[in-house]
């Protein structure tokens, strides 16, 4: 099976959909890292011209990795949706984007289509599309989730306080949540990425942001972002686990470079489930990708490095998470080299993800070391801000002193919600009105040094 067409006076031939794939891609060090990029603009636009004319069942009929060694593949197979998929099973991948851009093609049109798109699918359709495309069709996707609080709600924007502290200091980290919080941070979880391994430290971490929550009565969700086999052991030692993370990939053998299978992944679920500490909803999970993890373990199978990471969606979907997150420009300029393929990167991550039906958040983010700097990720910011992204990062300061790289602020947070008139969580925001952190218009108001938050959390870091 090959795919030719024609540019000019040269024929183009690709032998096969993953090469296709691959050659459509939009440039990016990933993909030249791993030989599989087009080797000129013209072999590229080549590439688009054939892959508009494929058939979207020819991602039903020819697998990118075989069916019989990568279990992902299974589960985007067996699990795919026939009575979903009817309504554009006629389309090719060029009518499937103008199908898309219809105002016809609705917010409730695209949720009964979901579980009837692969990513395969999904990962085609967007090498086709601009960046408004990108844009356009994601706001247009609506995914909600409950735990605590609500959501992915339209004109809604949550984000996760991210207190990271380079030595678990207790102190420190309720520092940090406190500042998050006074600036109206936190709805979507308070997460922190542990600098130990030590299974008692954690257990400080997830008491500790419990005992504040609790004080409080905070409509929030907390989670220590650890490996997942350390997280079903501390629920067993009873900790006051909200959402269970892991970082999931593209391929089965890119996941077993984590130690995770799906059948881990679903254990850990119901592991968190069986809790039941939400008080509206029960998506337990908060999963996190980006793209090149695959390639970086060496297991992407000869597949582009963007459609890796849409397959990942596909492990997030059968997972029933609250939060997924791309963390867009964190692996380093070796597989997204600058600012031009971060913000292309996120904004490919975050159409994929909501057109497949998963709660997408992002991780707007570069390493020093990437031809980057905060005006791209204010960029990119604003862009998913506009394309209905359901939460960002809240660091302090926008610079992550555990994991040191360059993310989003608390600050960047607010001007998101003042320029596009964006709410947080309705559950949350209540709260700060009736802490008196804003007024009825959700805007911030200055606490005062009485004020129960100031006078009280600190005390939540006391060594247990």
């Amino acid at each position: 099976m090959g795919y030719r067409t024609s540019a000019g006076s040269k024929t183009y031939v690709f032998p096969d959909l993953a090469t296709l794939m691959a050659k459509a891609s939009p440039a990016r060090s990933g993909d030249y890292l791993a030989g599989v990029a087009a080797l000129s603009y013209e072999e590229r636009m080549a590439a688009k011209m054939a892959l508009a004319d494929v058939p979207l069942r020819a991602f039903l009929n020819h697998a990118l990795i075989p069916y019989e060694c990568d279990e992902v593949t299974r589960l985007i197979l067996d699990t795919h949706q026939a009575e979903a998929f009817a309504p554009i099973a006629h389309l090719t991948v060029g009518d499937f984007r103008d199908w898309l851009l219809l105002d016809a093609t609705d917010s409730d049109t695209l949720t009964a289509c979901a579980r009837g798109i692969t990513p395969e699918m999904a990962a085609a359709v967007s090498k086709l599309m601009r960046n408004q495309d990108l844009v356009l069709v994601a706001r247009k996707c609506r995914v909600v989730t409950r735990f605590r609080n609500t959501l992915g709600l339209p004109g809604h924007l949550a984000v996760r306080l991210q207190p990271n502290h380079p030595t678990d200091d207790l102190h420190g980290i309720a520092a940090s949540m406190l500042d998050g919080l006074l600036y109206g941070a936190g709805d979507a979880v308070v997460g922190i990425n542990p600098a130990s391994d030590s299974l008692d430290t954690m257990m400080g971490l997830w008491r500790m942001m419990d005992e504040l929550r609790c004080r409080f009565d905070i409509p929030m969700q907390t989670c220590v972002l650890t490996h997942v086999t350390t997280q079903i052991k501390a629920i067993e030692r009873g900790a006051p686990v909200d959402l269970v993370f892991q970082s999931v990939a593209g391929t089965e053998k890119a996941n077993a470079g984590f130690g995770v299978n799906l059948s881990l992944l679903r254990e850990a679920r119901d592991a968190a489930r069986g809790l039941q500490r939400g008080t509206v909803g029960d998506n337990v999970m908060y999963l996190e990708t980006g793209q090149g993890s695959a390639l970086s373990a060496n297991a992407h199978h000869g597949i582009d490095q963007q459609t890796c990471e849409a397959r990942a969606y596909a492990v997030a979907r059968e997972l029933d998470p609250l939060l997924t997150n791309t963390v867009v420009g964190f692996i380093g300029p070796e597989y997204l080299f600058d600012g031009k393929q971060i913000i292309r990167a996120g904004l490919e991550d975050h159409f994929c993800g909501k057109l497949l039906g998963v709660p997408m958040g992002c991780d707007i983010c570069y390493t020093n070391h990437a031809e980057a700097d905060q005006d791209d990720m204010d960029t990119l910011l604003t862009l998913l801000g506009a394309a209905g992204v359901n939460f960002i990062m809240g660091v302090p300061g926008a610079d992550d002193i555990m994991l040191n790289y360059q993310s989003t602020s608390f600050h960047d947070a607010l001007y998101l919600r003042s320029v596009l008139g964006l709410g947080r969580a309705p559950e949350f925001e209540q709260w700060l009105e009736r802490m008196q952190l804003t007024d009825t218009a959700g805007r911030l108001r200055s606490p005062g040094s009485s004020h129960p938050l100031l006078q009280s959390a600190l005390s939540s870091a006391s060594p247990r």
